[in-house]
């Protein structure tokens, strides 16, 4: 039996429902998946669970599924949001990617005084989570916010959200999953300059953690970061 392809789509999801495919899903559909009208999908949009469907017409670059039933309600994912600093694109594609896969909910690119990147494309970045989000089987997309300052964004920090930076120091706490709102903080190549982390520390929900005795790269940092907040939480 040939496994259904999970899709992202921003349309409402309901029996009988007619969702449009994007150009990009047309051609993937069609061109390499070799699938046409009457084969199954899977659905899901972040509200309203996954849906099975079936492809209603398919064209070069255009097409729309056909909603049958649903196949899962929408469940709560973690509430866990990462920040890092920029990285060269390759690395930033990898830590989209596996920050989707372990659960992140909000995905923030921030600027340091060491940062080594100058823009980033969001919606590149989107649709590189919404992929992982599919191959991953979960039922949400995370948000890619605006790139920002680091002091910006400390500026706007909601107070209630405990937020864990990666420290390079031994005395250091380990790392532990918490039960509230987290996110975790990953800095740039050559880490935080002195003045960002007297920045850091200045304020009252800023926790620092160890990730273990040797220095990881920033996207290995943020994979190891993320997996152990994450333990012990649902989703």
């Amino acid at each position: 039996m040939t496994p259904s392809i999970r899709l992202h789509v921003t349309a409402a999801l309901s029996e009988g429902a007619e969702v449009p495919a994007t150009p990009g899903q047309a051609h993937y559909l069609g061109a390499v998946m070799r699938r046409d009208a009457g084969d199954t999908v899977l659905l899901f949009n972040g509200r309203d669970g996954e849906w099975r469907a079936h492809i209603g017409a398919l064209r070069k670059d255009r097409g729309h599924f056909v909603v049958e039933a649903q196949t899962r309600t929408q469940a709560p994912e973690p509430d866990l949001w990462l920040v890092f600093a920029l990285l060269k694109r390759d690395a930033t594609d990898l830590v989209v990617e596996k920050a989707t896969e372990l659960g992140a909910s909000r995905i923030v690119p921030v600027f340091t005084e060491r940062t080594n990147a100058g823009r980033v494309n969001g919606e590149r970045l989107t649709a590189i989570a919404a992929e992982a989000a599919e191959q991953c089987e979960r039922l949400g997309v995370p948000t890619i916010a605006e790139p920002q300052r680091l002091a910006t964004l400390l500026q706007s920090w909601p107070a209630e959200r405990r937020l864990v930076v990666a420290a390079e120091r031994a005395d250091a706490p380990p790392i532990c999953p918490g039960s509230g709102p987290d996110a975790l903080l990953i800095g740039p190549e050559g880490g935080f300059t002195p003045l960002e982390l007297d920045l850091l520390c200045r304020h009252p929900f800023v926790r620092q953690a160890s990730l273990g005795p040797r220095i990881l790269r920033a996207e290995t940092a943020a994979i190891v970061g993320l997996a152990l907040l994450q333990a012990g939480r649902d989703g």
